[in-house]
């Protein structure tokens, strides 16, 4: 899931070395952080939220596959 995310965020903004995904895992449930650059989170979020928001679903869906429920934060 920390790929996915990675390589997604990486293909999205304009300093793609910049791009760090940290992952915090539980028992059924993990929490990824997302940083990246100051200048690109705008990019990241989108209008009105919905490249997060598209991100989060492909996670889910990527997620539910192995029975894990994973959820994306968006770090400033």
């Amino acid at each position: 899931m920390k790929d996915l995310i990675k390589y997604i965020a990486q293909a999205l903004v304009d300093k793609p070395e910049e791009v760090f995904v940290d992952e915090i895992s539980g028992n059924q449930t993990s929490v990824l952080e997302l940083k990246v650059a100051k200048e690109d989170l705008g990019k990241i979020i989108g209008k009105q939220g919905r490249t997060a928001r598209a991100m989060r679903t492909i996670l889910s869906a990527a997620s539910a596959k192995v029975k894990k429920r994973t959820v994306l934060e968006i770090i400033e």
